[in-house]
């Protein structure tokens, strides 16, 4: 009996893990095909590029939060097969999504200047990112909505969707940037600012094709329209309680991020344009460990609605096991293509020489964060525990890991590689407290009413 639950667990994990992964390297893909097409353009342009990616990340960090604290909470109730709270959850959660799209479009609007500005004192790459800046704001409004309805989706197993909408969306994005970013078949040549009309024509369609999924194929929720202007005030109350805490760790999480840029940056010319070129590597191959949290999360949800507390413990335990193997699998396959991409990128010997130290030093570190941030994120917040995460990350990220960095950088005056050491730490010393606590601590939580 044993054998074959845990048979029917490897079939359902790798079903969602396997189209998760699949959905978050196409949707990387577009940033990397930006980066190359842009990189083999102009390095300006490149880390101009790069500058206003830091700001996107940070948004991107708050609506993943939004969107899982609506997968924790929905997989509960579809667990027990209950879909009117689902979509009275999804409502909140949408006008959230909303809400910060108009808060951040408003910001960079009012200071664009002063909000690159940040990220490095060069001014010929703070007026490429300001030119990229003006036209990518408005996708803000178009990618909230889609995470917000993507997360419904996962909520509900159904993930072949967004793996396709990843699908139209990079070739969407790498047509017109091949045709704009250098002027081909007679348009103009607008670099950054093509790489942005790209992105933008790519999320409105994105948003158009699966509002069309949603309203002719999907049956598992049939959403509508009215549904997002009937939120329930005590469910939403619920989810904002939940979510609260995860939107400070990944909005502090994208901050952090941020700081990386900021520090390398001031660092030396090349550090900024060598940090997005491994960032953007590194985070497809991040992929998977963030595939392995998403899938967790809709499985440990699902079960707990279900009521069997064992079966719970006994998914994680099992789930453990593959993030072990996901990470040492992960670090290979860094180590490996680092070469052969770093190739493709037009940059000085310099900026590769340093981007390939970075991504030998993260071949390390992704062993470490393929275990203790499915753990972490994907079963003990999934769980229902999200403090024990944020108590976690306030310690590690802002205790530990940005003042030292500060100190290696501007008082030792370490090299841009022992800063990197030092700002990615925290994703191996996360793996003992994400053990201990998923193996001795109170981390299952029923959040249904």
């Amino acid at each position: 009996m044993k054998q074959k639950t845990d048979t029917l667990f490897y079939r359902n994990f790798f079903s969602i893990y396997v189209i998760l992964v699949l959905q978050n390297v196409v949707t990387l893909s577009v940033n990397l095909a930006d980066n190359m097409m842009l990189g083999a353009y102009s390095e300006t342009a490149l880390s101009g590029v790069a500058a206003v990616n830091q700001i996107q990340f940070i948004y991107q960090q708050l609506l993943m939060a939004l969107g899982d604290g609506l997968v924790i909470f929905c997989s509960q109730y579809w667990g027990q097969r209950r879909t009117e709270p689902m979509k009275k959850i999804a409502a909140g959660a949408m006008w959230a999504g909303l809400g910060s799209a108009v808060i951040l479009f408003t910001l960079v609007s009012i200071f664009p200047y002063q909000t690159l500005g940040i990220f490095t004192t060069e001014k010929s790459i703070i007026e490429e990112g300001v030119r990229y800046l003006a036209i990518i704001r408005f996708t803000y409004f178009f990618f909230a909505v889609t995470q917000i309805l993507l997360a419904t989706m996962r909520s509900v197993e159904l993930v072949n969707i967004a793996f396709q909408l990843s699908i139209i969306t990079f070739f969407i994005n790498c047509g017109i940037n091949y045709v704009l970013i250098y002027g081909h078949f007679g348009a103009p040549e607008m670099g950054a600012a093509g790489a942005a009309v790209g992105t933008l024509a790519a999320r409105a369609i994105e948003l158009l094709v699966l509002l069309f999924y949603i309203r002719k194929k999907e049956t598992n929720l049939r959403l509508r329209l009215s549904d997002y202007f009937h939120p329930d005030k005590l469910l939403c109350r619920d989810y904002f309680k939940l979510t609260a805490p995860m939107l400070l760790v990944q909005g502090l999480w994208g901050v952090n991020t941020a700081l990386q840029t900021v520090i390398l940056g001031h660092m030396t010319a090349a550090a900024i344009a060598a940090n997005s070129v491994a960032s953007t590597i590194f985070l497809m191959v991040k992929s998977m460990a963030v595939g392995a949290a998403s899938t967790a999360s809709v499985i440990i949800g699902k079960t707990i609605g279900t009521g069997d507390i064992d079966l719970v413990k006994h998914y994680a335990k099992l789930m453990q096991r593959l993030f072990l193997i996901i990470g040492v699998v992960s670090g290979l396959v860094l180590f490996v293509i680092r070469v052969p991409l770093l190739r493709i990128y037009d940059l000085t010997p310099a900026t590769k020489d340093m981007a390939n130290t970075f991504l030998i030093i993260l071949s390390i570190v992704i062993v470490g964060m393929s275990y203790q941030m499915p753990t972490n994120n994907g079963i003990i917040r999934g769980g229902g525990n999200a403090m024990f995460v944020v108590k976690m990350d306030l310690i590690s990220i802002w205790g530990i890991v940005i003042p030292l960095s500060f100190i290696m950088a501007f008082v030792v005056k370490a090299s841009p590689a022992v800063v990197v050491c030092c700002l990615n730490a925290d994703q191996i010393f996360k793996c003992v407290p994400a053990f201990l606590e998923s193996h001795y601590g109170n981390w299952i939580r029923k959040l249904t009413r």
